[in-house]
């Protein structure tokens, strides 16, 4: 049985493009120790293929760790699978705050050393002791006190679209670096309450048991996400602290939580908050482009590579034989705010 996609990715892209299936957009993760990640694995591909569903899916030892686009059709059985599994039974969905029919194109199930890269040693410190979850309210409330830290658990690329007001958004590429700097940076200040956020909450899981390892005594972290938080608050009534717009790991690349553009074309300077990923596909840089550089530059990031999107397709794939850019991202070297200047 066919275990991973065999087609063409542009090829499933159009299918997408040109289908009018309605599907839902959906994140969820759980920590749970898993003896037979592989076995996992490969009975998750063959259900969620049967289901017609696409996406993303980490399988680690522990756990899982899943964005993905379901057809509307499917999803009480979708649920219905899920609540079959044990280690799935029950778990909070988070649907998008923007549904998009085309956030995926394929289906992609890995098996990963972890769910998400940390550099952490679980066996170090004991990971099921978290932070407290905050619901929306709760999170409005506590934010309020002007003695909470909030910290935004997120990569600078994402914080730079849309943030909390009054969060700390350390300038940084990785989690795995964000983790001890976090640590370094509030030494001096773990008896405050520390209120994390992150963009479904996965990150901040393990982020609030390694701060309390460390020494902190009041750590929060927000349920759920960004995600969580702007349809329960929109849903209750609640006003909305979130600035701008929610990156995501799609082909979304964001969701607007509010009309506020709070970044800025990285070519030109001017409001925008649009990530794309640069056309030449040796360099495939992600960076933020407003309309107007778009249309000039055929969505590319410099001279150079505008030049190479000319060329035939031909000459284009011999100059990027044999070459991965891997994931790169725009960096603007911005100061890294102490965190008694935090905005």
């Amino acid at each position: 049985m066919k275990l991973y996609n065999k087609e063409n990715r542009e090829v499933l892209k159009e299918r997408i493009l040109h289908s009018e299936e309605k599907r839902n957009t959906v994140s969820f993760y759980n920590y749970y120790q898993l003896k037979n990640p592989a076995f996992v694995r490969d009975y998750l591909f063959i259900e969620f293929d049967k289901l017609g569903v696409l996406g993303r899916i980490y399988v680690a030892h522990e756990g899982i760790n899943a964005q993905a686009s379901v057809p509307q059709q499917n999803w009480d059985a979708f649920v219905s699978f899920m609540d079959s599994v044990d280690f799935l039974h029950g778990l909070r969905l988070n649907t998008a705050v923007e549904n998009d029919d085309r956030s995926f194109f394929k289906l992609i199930v890995r098996l990963k050393d972890k769910i998400v890269a940390d550099g952490l040693n679980d066996a170090t410190f004991d990971v099921t002791d978290k932070g407290t979850h905050l619901s929306a309210e709760a999170f409005n409330a506590i934010t309020e006190n002007p003695e909470t830290i909030l910290v935004d658990m997120r990569n600078h690329y994402e914080s730079e679209v849309g943030h909390f007001e009054g969060a700390w958004c350390p300038d940084v590429d990785t989690f795995r670096e964000q983790l001890p700097l976090v640590v370094n940076e509030l030494a001096d200040k773990k008896d405050k309450p520390v209120v994390m956020y992150c963009t479904g909450g996965i990150r901040c899981e393990k982020a609030s048991a390694w701060l309390k390892h460390n020494g902190f005594k009041d750590v929060y972290q927000l349920e759920g996400g960004i995600i969580k938080y702007a349809r329960d608050a929109k849903a209750q009534g609640l006003p909305i602290k979130f600035r701008g717009k929610n990156f995501v790991f799609d082909e979304r690349l964001g969701e607007r939580i509010n009309e506020e553009i709070i970044a800025h074309c990285h070519q030109c300077g001017e409001p925008a908050d649009t990530h794309v990923n640069c056309a030449n596909k040796a360099c495939n840089l992600l960076f933020i482009q407003c309309k107007a550089c778009g249309e000039k530059t055929e969505i590319t990031c410099s001279p150079e590579c505008h030049a190479i999107v000319q060329l035939p397709e031909e000459e284009q794939v011999i100059l990027r034989k044999n070459r991965d850019p891997g994931i790169r991202i725009f960096s603007k070297g911005r100061f890294r705010e102490s965190i008694d200047h935090r905005p």
